[in-house]
Order: C-alpha cells, then structure tokens, then sequence
C-alpha cells in the first residue's frame, strides 16, 4: 500500500482573470459541466469554488503523479470535485483507470485565496 499527499494554493483572482479573460474556453478546458454548474449556483462566491476546485485538482495531481508512467494520462476533466449534502469535498474519477485511488480531500477559501490538500492511498486491499 503507497500514500501519498498533495497541497496547492492559488489566488483567487488569477481563476477570476483566468475565466473573465477566456471565458467558456478555459471553464470547459478545466472543470466538468457538473463543476461550471456547482460553482455558478454560488453567484457571487463563484470564483472562490472555481478557485478550490482548481487548486483540488493540483492537489490530486501532485498526489498521484508519482505513479503515472506519463503526467500527460491524467486531463482535467478526468477529474471531478463534487460535495456531499452536508457539504465534504469529494473526489470522482472519471477515468477507469484511477478508480483503485482512494482519496481523501480538503478544500477552504477565503476572499483572497483557495487551498486544497489531498491524501491518496494506493493499493488498498
């Protein structure tokens, strides 16, 4: 069994550039059409959950990037963040191939910056 960990950080404003500059191209290159509609549904708030989920991605990343062969097999997309109803971040898989992960996710935000840290165990039997 391999655990592993991964944090990251960003600034808030640079997703808000990010998404004013490129709009539906960098929303739809980044997060899946279940994110882009959690994130929107939090009006005003919505940059501060794209941010989390951005930084919850580099997170996993970091965290499972030891056991790629190739950095390039994992996309974006092939990853979901979604919240359970009493609110806990969870991870989605959307690629078979990385189901065998567990993790465990973290996520905060405040006006300025989102942070996200992740544990991930392989091999679990």
């Amino acid at each position: 069994m391999g655990i592993t960990c991964g944090t990251d950080m960003i600034e808030i404003a640079r997703i808000k550039e990010a998404i004013e500059r490129s709009g539906e191209k960098f929303l739809n290159e980044i997060f899946t059409e279940r994110e882009i509609e959690f994130c929107r549904s939090r009006n005003r708030a919505q940059y501060q959950h794209f941010a989390a989920r951005f930084a919850a991605k580099e997170a996993i990343f970091k965290a499972i990037s030891c056991y790629l062969e190739n950095k390039y097999d994992v996309t974006w997309k092939d990853v979901e963040i979604w919240n359970e109803e009493n609110g806990r971040p969870k991870v989605k898989f959307l690629k078979k191939e990385l189901e065998k992960i567990t993790m465990d996710l973290s996520i905060s935000h405040c006006k300025d910056y989102a942070i996200a840290n992740v544990i991930a165990v392989y091999g679990k039997e």
